[in-house]
């Protein structure tokens, strides 16, 4: 007897259907084609373990099963599920009236209970688009998959349950979510807040500049001088994510496998500090099952790179081109993949081996040279991609001492949104761009031209500073989100001189002794 059953493939952040057919003959082999991988062909062991144990029999026959298309690899244990209820209805355990209404995915422990697998959303997703009247998963993906409207999502323990419920035997009930409610009443809930942060209002402006216009950033300290607690506190200040964002966020988190258990969509802008010894896979996504790397794990959100220099070179150039193009393209010979990378990129560098060059009060120990050699561990170019540079030093007494609270999150958080409001506006008509710093040359200007003196200012500084090409456009970008901080329709020299400020690393002489 030849069954139909159907689950999907998950390729970069996108489904495709899996068509399973099973057939029944007479013999005693089994066969699994259509180019799966070890993880797949070590299901049957686990098939047939978990319908023992549960009181079916394995059919003694000649099983033939194929999942098409044959030329898409198929990959891990999800398929566990739909290869063991297309066995049972092929053998006429399980009726095949429902089998062609439902996807299904799940991976099955040897007693029959449905463990949870990757890729959950962009499951559902594609279930809905495909037509398909609900979806069958392990009960602890449920609320993930329920996210997709118009779909019926059913979790199940076991695969007796999923068995019962194909004859008609047991009513699963279908899981729901109440999708705006619970978003947006996490949406305002934060673990850090700028509140605490004594002193530094520099840097807090600097930061407030960065998020209200979607600029990267590089603070250069000594140790203990806050940078990791600025940077950890950024989330806080950063627009609330739009319902269309949080999907595509945790669609990647999903095919990770990231989310935590019984989680629907991720609520809070992704904060992803990956550790300096990072590879350039785990960093840039790929590997021999393609999985999105740390860069589109901070999609929507921000990247922070503690102590950059530290960071293996070649993996820090790699950042170049996503850092350009929002988005990252893997090419192996087997196969090409893309995940977007849309992300901030906040990093933080000691201003020398023993990091207390510039220190006020304590005496910087390295050789003559050695400044600089520790700063050229950082391309010329990549720095040129990072629009806001800024120094920081350690916060004296008197400002730690003080009992009164800083500015709170939510009061700069509220003059980023209004920044950002007016970026919408200006740039409605221009798909892809959300913020200033996505802004093309030709955008750069019309909206960015500063006035007379501000253009003299800036050309002073472009030869006295030796800026590239590029650096002068960052400038302009950080100026224009000044201006829109300011709630000003033109940039003015105010916001241009505070913008070429924002380059501590271009100064002349800045890491000379």
């Amino acid at each position: 007897m030849l069954v139909k059953v159907f689950s999907a493939a998950v390729q970069g952040v996108e489904a495709t259907t899996v068509t399973i057919e099973v057939n029944l003959s007479r013999g005693i082999k089994f066969f699994l084609v259509g180019l799966p991988d070890n993880a797949v062909k070590e299901s049957h062991e686990r098939i047939v373990s978990a319908l023992q144990v549960n009181g079916y029999k394995f059919p003694v026959a000649q099983i033939i099963v194929n999942m098409a298309p044959a030329d898409i690899r198929k990959e891990g244990s999800a398929y566990d599920l739909p290869l063991a209820i297309g066995i049972m209805a092929a053998n006429g355990t399980v009726s095949g009236e429902k089998l062609g209404r439902y996807m299904m995915i799940g991976e099955l422990s040897l007693d029959g209970t449905l463990q949870p697998v990757k890729g959950a959303l962009p499951i559902a997703i594609q279930a809905r688009e495909q037509g398909f009247e609900g979806l069958i998963v392990p009960q602890e993906n449920a609320r993930e998959a329920a996210v997709v409207n118009r779909l019926k999502v059913y979790g199940a323990e076991n695969l007796k349950e999923v068995i019962e419920f194909m004859n008609g035997e047991r009513q699963l009930e279908a899981t729901e979510v109440n999708t705006r409610e619970e978003f947006y009443a996490q949406q305002n809930s934060f673990e850090y807040d700028f509140a605490e942060v004594k002193g530094q209002e520099s840097v807090k402006r600097a930061l407030e500049v960065a998020a209200a216009g979607g600029h990267n950033l590089i603070m250069i300290g000594p140790p203990g001088s806050g940078k990791s607690m600025m940077a950890k506190r950024l989330p806080s200040i950063l627009p609330p994510l739009s319902l269309s964002e949080s999907l595509e966020t945790t669609q990647i988190h999903s095919v990770a496998g990231k989310l935590g258990k019984n989680t629907s969509l991720i609520a809070h802008r992704p904060f992803r500090s990956p550790h300096h010894t990072i590879s350039s896979v785990a960093l840039v996504g790929g590997g021999a099952n393609p999985q999105p790397g740390e860069i589109s794990l901070a999609h929507n959100g921000v990247l922070f790179a503690d102590e950059l220099p530290e960071f293996n070179r070649s993996v820090l150039e790699m950042l170049r081109q996503p850092l350009e193009d929002r988005t990252i393209s893997i090419s192996r010979a087997k196969y090409t993949v893309e995940y977007p990378a849309s992300f901030m990129l906040i990093a933080s560098m000691n201003p020398c081996p023993c990091g207390y060059y510039n220190h006020p009060t304590k005496a910087c120990v390295c050789n003559p040279g050695q400044v600089q050699k520790y700063l050229n561990r950082i391309s010329g170019p990549l720095l040129d991609r990072i629009d806001i540079q800024v120094e920081i030093v350690p916060v004296p007494f008197e400002k730690l001492s003080e009992t009164r609270p800083g500015e709170a999150s939510e009061v700069i958080r509220q003059r980023v949104v209004a920044a950002r409001k007016v970026q919408e506006q200006r740039f409605a008509h221009v798909p892809g761009v959300h913020c200033n710093a996505q802004m093309t040359p030709k955008m750069l200007a019309e909206y960015a031209t500063p006035d007379a003196t501000g253009l003299a200012l800036l050309r002073n500084a472009m030869e006295r500073l030796n800026l590239s090409a590029r650096a002068y456009d960052r400038i302009l970008k950080v100026a224009r989100t000044i201006a829109d901080l300011d709630a000003s329709p033109t940039v003015q020299s105010m916001h241009i001189a505070e913008a070429i400020g924002y380059r501590n690393l271009d100064r002349e002489n800045w890491a000379e002794r």
